[in-house]
């Protein structure tokens, strides 16, 4: 499966110019069977919880169903979600005809920064499919608890996505616990995230991927880009077959 990674600086909350960063970004990018954009893809990680979402079929769902369309592609993107009286960071996956096929809400809110004061939890993982890939779905703070993941490697994901605003003074912890989370599920792990600044924070990006022996396939520093790469399910199949640790998972 060809899959893009797209590490940009989003202007801070401002959906309008970030749509057009996004376009300018993607637009002679063909053939690609899934685009994944970074958390709060459209604001950035605001607070301003209330002030920025959306209705799960509102005006970031419609600019990215009709890339979806235009494309012909799978796309992951991060939305501020209102639901009810209730709102959450949620990542939503997009089909080639433009529909929702899933999302899924960030479980664990970032407390150190108080996004839990802003934004409700999700209360579940989220598994999607794209043709016979399955593929576990995270936000960004997600990747510090591998219980999640660990359901995610119990249901056999061959690919984990997570996206991401995670900032430059814990760039180690980030590319560390993508590798665990690669190696522990066995199965191909990206990761993408922003560059740039916030009112708060600095980015330097590091999206990257990680094989299911924990091989960096690649890692993209402190640049705004489209990044490309090829994954293969079947390796992940051998990888599991050749090494039958999961298996042996006992969830005490």
């Amino acid at each position: 499966m060809k899959i893009a990674l797209l590490q940009y600086n989003p202007v801070w909350e401002d959906k309008e110019v970030n749509k057009k960063k996004i376009l300018s970004f993607i637009n002679n990018i063909d053939g690609v069977e899934l685009f994944v954009f970074p958390e709060m893809t459209l604001t950035g990680f605001t607070m301003k919880s209330n002030e920025m979402s959306e209705t799960i079929h509102g005006e970031s769902f419609r600019f990215f169903s009709k890339i979806a369309l235009e494309k012909s592609t799978n796309i992951f993107a991060g939305i501020i979600e209102r639901r009810n009286n209730r709102i959450y960071n949620t990542l939503i996956h997009l089909k080639p005809d433009g529909n929702l096929v899933k999302l899924y809400r960030k479980v664990h809110p970032f407390s150190y920064s108080g996004e839990n004061e802003h934004f409700n939890a999700g209360s579940k993982p989220a598994i999607t499919k794209i043709r016979k890939w399955n593929i576990g779905l995270s936000i960004c703070y997600d990747l510090r608890f591998p219980e999640l993941y660990r359901k995610y490697g119990k249901k056999r994901s061959h690919l984990i996505v997570n996206i991401a605003n995670w900032p430059d003074t814990r760039i180690e912890h980030w590319r560390t616990l993508l590798k665990a989370r690669a190696i522990e599920n066995q199965c191909y792990v990206a990761g993408v995230n922003r560059v740039g600044d916030d009112p708060k924070l600095h980015y330097i990006g590091f999206s990257s991927v990680f094989d299911p022996m924990g091989k960096e396939l690649l890692a993209v520093g402190n640049e705004e880009k489209v990044i490309l790469i090829d994954i293969d399910k079947n390796y992940v199949r051998e990888v599991r077959e050749k090494f039958p640790f999961l298996e042996d998972i006992k969830l005490i």
